[in-house]
């Protein structure tokens, strides 16, 4: 199933715990903290996989998290990272965050890499701890906390050519005729629910890669028929073959509807170069109409050409001709991250906010502290009070009016004020 449009939560890995150790050999009475690091948590990267071109995979795998760093250990040895959690998706995806909308990166090139999320650092062991006063330090880091994050993807196929036209005027009897591609094929409007890539090979050294877009119709840039859905990938294109079906009551009508739905879709595809075809010429009634169609589309400025897709017909000029523009048109435009300046957030800000049995204490860094602390050791909770000190938030608590005995909840932590 073609899938082009997804929604995914990726959180990297936390950092691995310190280790608060002390050396404990035969005749080393006194051997002093050896605790090692923790290692570094695994980021989350997307990488472009050149031989996909949907965002299937998706539909049933939406939560993506990187493995943790290991413990650091006795003898000051440190913990292993953990390696990168790679997602792999299609060459044209666009990826956004889903909460802010800000576009973070446009993957076209082949094995791209995207970093989305870092790993968290590794703790510190308490062998980072000791000082001239401090000997015998049992203190220690746990691992820094992964981040997460909400993206949307979304993927706009990457072609050198795009066929497009009305409901049934044979672009995948076209595709399927000078491809390997395997369309669904049959005579009835919106056959193609979903677009199809077939890659033509002109001879040894030429090829071309073609995507049929599903048939457009009015008010297709509003999203009728999922035209909107559609049209975006058009947007990758180098030249348009314009099909237009023989069949068809006013195929002059219907190429000047399709040429404004995407006009009004996007102003910059109305410069893209166009190979207008007209189709079905195995049919009679197709034949009668050319000569009159031809004279219309050539004041027009175009220079028409005319095929049986069915009895594959006259293909292969349009190919050449295809090929001829693609070399001289230029690559389509790659979406550019651009920095998004929001009011610089002070991280060591923080909020009191009373409750029924004392207070709770929100901001960056102090939660941050709070997770990385060791609460079973006294050293650590020492140091995380003199960081409490440090940010002004035993002072500011003092002046919300906390008394012996109250609750302070810090994050997921929870403790009763002492003075």
């Amino acid at each position: 199933m073609f899938i082009d449009e997804a929604e995914i939560y990726v959180r990297s890995g936390s950092g691995g715990n310190g280790a608060v150790h002390f050396r404990r050999e035969k005749y080393v009475p006194r051997g002093g903290p050896d605790g090692g690091d923790g290692g570094r948590g695994g980021d989350i990267i997307l990488k472009v996989e050149h031989r996909l071109n949907t965002l299937s995979y998706f539909r049933h795998n939406q939560k993506f998290i990187a493995d943790d760093g290991r413990n650091g250990a006795k003898q000051r040895m440190t913990g292993r990272s953990a390696d990168p959690l790679i997602i792999k998706v299609p060459p044209g995806t666009i990826v956004y965050d889903a909460d802010t909308g800000e576009l973070l990166g446009d993957l076209t090139e082949r094995d791209q890499e995207l970093l989305i999320n870092k790993g968290g650092r590794g703790g510190r062991g308490n062998v980072h701890f000791v000082s001239s006063r401090h000997q015998v330090p049992r203190v220690g880091e746990k691992g820094e906390p992964g981040t997460e994050r909400n993206l949307r993807l979304e993927l706009k196929l990457i072609a050198d050519v795009g066929i497009v036209g009305v409901p049934n005027a044979g672009k995948s009897s076209f595709l399927a005729a000078i491809s390997n591609a395997d369309p669904k094929i049959a005579d009835y409007p919106f056959t193609t629910l979903e677009p199809n890539l077939g890659v033509v090979e002109l001879d040894y050294e030429n090829s071309l890669v073609l995507a049929d877009i599903p048939g457009l119709i009015e008010g297709a840039h509003m999203g009728a028929g999922l035209g909107d859905s559609f049209l975006r990938h058009i947007q990758r294109t180098k030249v348009l073959i314009h099909m237009l079906d023989g069949l068809s009551q006013d195929p002059i009508a219907d190429f000047s509807q399709i040429n404004s739905e995407m006009a009004l879709f996007d102003p910059k595809l109305k410069q893209k170069e166009q190979i207008v075809v007209f189709n079905k010429m195995d049919m009679p009634e197709a034949q009668e109409k050319w000569p009159d169609v031809k004279q219309t589309l050539e004041k027009m400025g175009y220079h028409p050409m005319s095929i049986s897709a069915l009895a594959r017909t006259d293909v292969k000029p349009v190919l050449w001709k295809a090929l001829e523009l693609v070399r001289t048109a230029p690559e389509p435009q790659v979406l550019e991250t651009v920095p998004v300046y929001r009011p610089e957030e002070d991280p060591n800000e923080f909020v009191i906010t009373a409750v029924e049995d004392g207070f709770v204490v929100t901001g960056k860094a102090i939660e941050r502290a709070a997770k990385m602390t060791y609460w079973e050791h006294e050293g650590s909770v020492r140091r995380f009070q003199r960081l409490m000190e440090t940010l002004g938030v035993e002072e500011a608590l003092r002046e919300a009016g906390i008394t012996e005995g109250d609750t302070v909840y810090i994050d997921d932590y929870a403790f009763d004020w002492q003075d």
